[in-house]
């Protein structure tokens, strides 16, 4: 502890990086296009639907929602569910609210699958939502269908599966992975609740067509929704520790037991290679032939330092506090 504490004061006096470099890189070679066959399949099923639960990162709160969402499938009545939310510094939570009202986004409910927090609410809040709005002519047909959307890895099947498991004491129904593309097809209504009748539609991940800014991108790569390689590992551990330095959140000091916080990503993924003894041969052609020597795992190590970031082990963050911080300004 006395070595984390002494670690801080000296990275509460540091200089850290006040923007960071983004000329040269290209989002969209990043992400794939708008995935438009899935969001036609969900378009095709709406007439089936009563209410849309949209899922994304707590984390991203204000960042990378996909627009086509309100546009294309905006006639139903809209939960916005902001999951994840163990993984988030909502200390800022009112000012976050407040901006996604201005944006018309008044129902809005923070989630914590693993724990089942605040899953209860939902339940009751959407069946408010369906028997409040005005296309609520469903005659006797007491059943109701919720289509969940949102874009890849932000954890709609793990939301499903909460709420069966709360209200059905059931198992798992749909499929759960820590990449984004797992579920890959609208499927099937699936049952989570008795009373009231409650079915919900899993979708497959869809992103903007376009994403608007190069540290967006970022953002969302750190949360998952593209596969690592298609931004770089090392890229991504970079931005990561930007961010982290520059919030002053200097908990991964603490987890690698780190001797101080640094800035120069380099340095930081050498220090945590060699703390988790991830190194490589590597050929190095001398004067006298060909020498075998060890050299740290840089790529393994910023794969180890993005899993701890995502798993929480590095404190709870909030990536779009610069967002914030405009919407403050403004």
């Amino acid at each position: 502890m006395r070595l984390f504490t002494h670690a801080v004061c000296n990275a509460a006096r540091a200089a850290w990086r006040e923007s960071f470099p983004l000329g040269g890189r290209d989002p969209a070679r990043w992400f794939p296009g708008h995935m438009a066959k899935g969001l036609k399949k969900m378009q095709s099923s709406l007439k089936l639907v009563d209410c849309i639960i949209e899922v994304h990162d707590a984390r991203i709160p204000l960042s990378g929602r996909n627009p086509l969402f309100q546009e294309t499938l905006g006639l139903k009545p809209h939960l916005l569910v902001l999951n994840k939310m163990d993984l988030a510094d909502l200390r800022e939570q009112k000012k976050i609210l407040q901006h996604l009202e201005g944006e018309g986004l008044k129902n809005v409910i923070f989630t914590n699958c693993v724990k089942d927090e605040n899953i209860r609410q939902i339940i009751p809040t959407v069946t408010e939502l369906i028997e409040s709005s005005y296309r609520y002519h469903r005659g006797e047909n007491l059943e109701y269908c919720i289509m969940v959307i949102g874009i890849p890895n932000v954890g709609k099947s793990s939301l499903i599966n909460s709420i069966r498991r709360l209200h059905l004491r059931k198992g798992k129904a749909s499929r759960v992975g820590g990449q984004p593309g797992v579920t890959r097809a609208v499927m099937s209504r699936i049952q989570v609740c008795e009373r009231p009748l409650v079915f919900l539609l899993d979708t497959p991940g869809v992103l903007a067509p376009r994403i608007e800014s190069v540290e967006m991108g970022l953002k969302l790569a750190l949360c998952g929704t593209v596969l690592d390689h298609l931004v770089g590992e090392e890229t991504m551990a970079d931005y990561l520790l930007y961010t982290l330095n520059r919030h002053q959140l200097f908990g991964y000091v603490q987890h690698y037991g780190l001797d101080s916080a640094c800035d120069d990503v380099e340095s930081v993924l050498k220090r945590v290679a060699l703390k988790l003894g991830k190194t490589q041969k590597v050929k190095v052609l001398t004067g006298t032939g060909n020498v075998n020597i060890m050299q740290p795992n840089y790529a393994a190590a910023a794969g180890h330092f993005l899993r701890a970031f995502r798993s929480g082990l590095l404190g709870p963050v909030m990536l779009d506090r610069d967002v914030l911080a405009c919407c403050v300004d403004r």
